[in-house]
């Protein structure tokens, strides 16, 4: 059976932990003085745990050459060599730089459409949002400044709409509760009765944050 590589992290807490950092790497916390035996029979213990929490967090690979499919809020779209451009069901890329330019046109993109959608949902739930970003961020999908401004991260146009929508109404809900507290997650359960469903959803898709 092959072993599991892992980091330890010594400090004063009283218990250990399993922690998978964004890179993939497993860290696991221990109290300061853990014996090395007890640190690899408490990895052993959680072993079919952290093989399943490693396989999400395996790299996604996008397929840029041509003819290829891209899914893009839920719609099938085919790579096509051209101007940078999505022009009805084809997206554009030149020969070279192709990964560069389609971070370049999703920004573009994830924004226009997330600002109509999220701007339509806002009126529907009867939420007050101040605007919408786009951003490059990879540890959270969207983000809720204190003056209204939801922000997203260009990787959510990859994701299912069921998940999209999820993600939307997380924000909105923060517009007016700003921390995670019992009435924030009313607030969404109002919104989506299946909230919980589609964030476990949403942390198994956690491998699309490094694509691009």
């Amino acid at each position: 059976m092959e072993p599991i590589a892992y980091k330890i992290r010594r400090s004063r807490r009283k218990t250990m932990s399993l922690n998978i950092e964004r890179d993939g790497s497993v860290l696991v916390r221990a109290p300061l003085g853990t014996q090395e035996r007890t640190v690899e029979e408490f990895v052993s213990r959680h072993r079919d745990w952290l093989q399943k929490k490693l396989l999400e967090f395996r790299p996604a690979v996008l397929d840029l050459s041509d003819g290829a499919e891209l899914i893009l809020f839920g719609a099938p779209y085919t790579i096509g060599t051209g101007r940078t451009r999505i022009a009805d069901d084809t997206v554009f890329l030149p020969e070279e730089g192709r990964k560069e330019a389609l971070i370049r046109l999703l920004k573009r993109f994830t924004g226009e459409v997330m600002e109509i959608y999220t701007s339509q949902l806002a009126r529907r739930l009867d939420f007050c949002v101040q605007g919408v970003s786009v951003n490059s961020a990879r540890g959270r999908w969207g983000s809720c400044s204190k003056e209204g401004v939801i922000h997203y991260s260009f990787r959510i146009a990859f994701l299912p709409t069921a998940l999209v929508e999820y993600i939307a109404v997380h924000e909105l809900c923060h517009t007016v509760c700003f921390d995670n507290s019992p009435a924030f997650w009313a607030q969404v359960g109002s919104c989506l009765p299946d909230w919980k469903e589609r964030r476990s959803a949403l942390k198994a898709k956690s491998s699309v944050m490094n694509l691009l």
